[in-house]
């Protein structure tokens, strides 16, 4: 319906962008594809919606695989977290059948707005101190050990090993229901909530967090895509093509995220956002 010769290309070449922003920056590439998707090609923001939780699925599935063979991923806090981003995004998703697509608009305008501010902060903090022991161990009765949640993970940026321990898990869990909420009512990843909540809140080091990210939004997701499949709201020829992208472009951020800081890359994208919030607001009546 939505895909034509003309704009194929241009829908491809959107997807990729998105995937390699979404494995960069751990956050599913949702906040991106939908705005994209209602702006550039004037696709009905129920079908966009629709378009990018399919996508994020794939974004997970290129990167999420990647991060847990080289022990990026935190499996044990991922899978407590994502019980309650499940049943926030299927209650997402659930709400978005009820509310008018004006309403959807502002709502996605505000988390753009929230986004902008939370990359922009993440990116002037500086590096934290993450390293708490060279070694990984599991034994609790030593002061750094990575505990129950925790875990370790060898960085070759930095040449050596890295423990950690999670910390204040309950806020982090309260935290997952309300990104896997936004995920299944916007179709976005709920990724931007989870890196920040993750690595400020659980203080994990952003490395990890970003890899957990990945591995959970693909989860919630898939909890929420069974339902726009129920409304019809997914074209297929439409949401294949962007996944195409989307697969090749995760492939190429999981490699860039390695090398680029990740801070400017953050900042940059901080900027774009606010100009693209308020284009979101403008389409819906403000």
């Amino acid at each position: 319906m939505y895909l034509t010769t003309h704009n194929l290309f241009w829908l491809l070449l959107t997807g990729s962008a998105v995937g390699v922003l979404g494995a960069i920056l751990g956050v599913g590439g949702g906040i991106f594809l939908v705005p994209a998707l209602v702006l550039l090609f004037h696709i009905p923001v129920h079908h966009a919606v629709a378009t990018s939780i399919v996508s994020v699925i794939a974004t997970s599935s290129a990167v999420a695989s990647t991060n847990v063979e080289k022990g990026l991923a935190n499996m044990r806090l991922g899978m407590i977290l994502e019980v309650a981003t499940v049943l926030g995004a299927m209650s997402g998703a659930l709400t978005a059948g009820w509310l008018s697509e004006a309403t959807l608009l502002r709502i996605f305008a505000v988390v753009l707005l929230v986004v902008a501010v939370v990359l922009g902060w993440k990116s002037s903090k500086g590096k934290r101190a993450a390293i708490r022991n060279s070694q990984c161990t599991i034994l609790d009765d030593l002061p750094n050990a990575p505990g129950l949640l925790g875990a370790c993970f060898y960085d070759p940026a930095e040449r050596r090993q890295i423990s950690y321990r999670v910390r204040r898990a309950p806020l982090g869990f309260l935290a997952s229901l309300v990104a896997g909420n936004l995920s299944g009512l916007l179709g976005v990843g709920g990724g931007f909530i989870k890196v920040p909540v993750i690595h400020l809140v659980c203080d994990v080091p952003m490395k990890a967090a970003t890899a957990t990210s990945n591995f959970m939004i693909g989860v919630t997701a898939a909890a929420s895509a069974f339902i726009y499949f129920g409304r019809g709201e997914v074209r297929p020829a439409l949401t294949a093509t962007v996944i195409l992208g989307v697969l090749a472009g995760s492939f190429i951020g999981s490699v860039v995220s390695r090398r680029m800081p990740g801070r400017l890359i953050q900042a940059i994208f901080a900027i774009f956002l606010l100009p693209v919030a308020w284009q979101m607001f403008v389409r819906a009546g403000l």
